[in-house]
C-alpha cells in the first residue's frame, strides 16, 4: 500500500494495471483485483486525476468552483480542504487539513481511522476559531458536501467552492501538500502508531508553517506571508 501510494504521487494517472507492474517490478507477485481492493481501501480510484479520498454522494447538492481566473490577494480570502491516505507500519490513517490558499498556512488538520465526517467538521471548528475565510474549497467528496459540513459553512457566512469532478488541479496547492508531507516526514519517519503519528504530524505542521521558506514566497515562510502585514504577492488561477 506504501508503494502503491509513493507511485500515485508521482503518477497520479495510474491505474490498477500499471500498479501492478509497478508492484511485479518490486517482487510483489500480486494480481490485479488485490491491487483494486488495496486502491478502493486507500480511496484510490484509477479514473480520476488525483487521490478519490473523498468520495461523492449523489444525494449532496455540490456546489459551483467560484475560484476560476481569481485573483487571490491576501490571507483568508480563500481557504482549502482535502483528505490524504496516511500509511503506518501497521495499517493506516486519514488527515484531512485546512489551509490558507494565499500563503499556504495550515490552519487546521485531523486525522482518523475513518472516512467520516466528523474529522472535517472538527478540523472545520478548529480553523473556525483562528479567523474565517471568504471562500472555503474542496472537491466533491462526501464528507464536504454533507449537510453538516455545508449548514457550518453557511452558517458562518463563507461561500462554497467546489472542484469540478476529476479537476485535481483545481485544489492543487494542497496536492503539493501532501506530496510534502509524505516525502519530508511520513515515508521518512514510518511511524509505527497513531500517538506517533500525531505527535509526528504535529512537529512537522510547525516546521511547515514557520520554518519551511517558499521560493514562490522570496522564501517567506507561510506564518509570515499569512501573518504579515503588507503582502505584495498575488496568485491568479488560470
Amino acid at each position: 500500500m506504501e508503494l502503491i501510494d509513493r507511485q500515485y504521487l508521482d503518477t497520479p494517472f495510474y491505474g490498477s494495471r500499471r500498479m501492478r507492474e509497478m508492484l511485479r517490478e518490486y517482487g510483489y507477485n500480486v494480481n490485479r483485483k488485490r491491487v483494486q481492493r488495496l486502491m478502493r481501501q486507500m480511496g484510490l480510484e484509477a479514473i480520476y486525476p488525483k487521490p478519490r479520498t473523498s468520495r461523492p454522494s449523489p444525494k449532496n447538492k455540490v456546489y459551483p468552483y467560484l475560484l476560476r481566473n481569481l485573483n487571490i490577494e491576501y490571507a483568508n480570502q480563500v481557504w482549502c480542504a482535502d483528505i490524504t491516505y496516511i500509511p503506518l507500519s501497521n495499517g493506516f490513517m486519514y488527515l484531512v487539513a485546512i489551509m490558507d490558499w494565499f500563503s499556504r498556512y495550515v490552519i487546521s488538520w485531523e486525522i482518523s481511522n475513518t472516512l467520516d465526517t466528523s474529522f472535517c467538521l472538527s478540523a472545520l471548528e478548529d480553523a473556525l476559531l483562528e479567523a474565517k475565510p471568504t471562500i472555503f474549497n474542496t472537491d466533491q467528496g462526501s464528507q464536504f458536501t454533507s449537510e453538516d459540513f455545508t449548514q457550518r459553512l453557511t452558517q458562518a457566512g463563507i461561500d462554497i467552492s467546489m472542484d469540478g469532478r476529476g479537476r485535481f488541479l483545481d485544489n492543487i496547492f494542497i496536492e503539493r501538500l501532501w506530496r510534502s508531507v509524505k516525502y519530508e516526514n511520513i515515508y521518512i519517519y514510518r511511524y509505527e502508531s497513531v500517538p506517533e503519528l500525531e505527535h509526528g504530524l504535529n512537529q512537522y505542521f510547525r516546521f511547515y508553517n514557520l520554518r519551511r521558506p517558499h521560493q514562490s514566497f522570496e522564501y517567506q515562510t507561510p506564518a509570515q506571508v499569512y501573518f504579515g502585514a503588507q503582502n505584495k504577492i498575488t496568485k491568479t488561477l488560470v
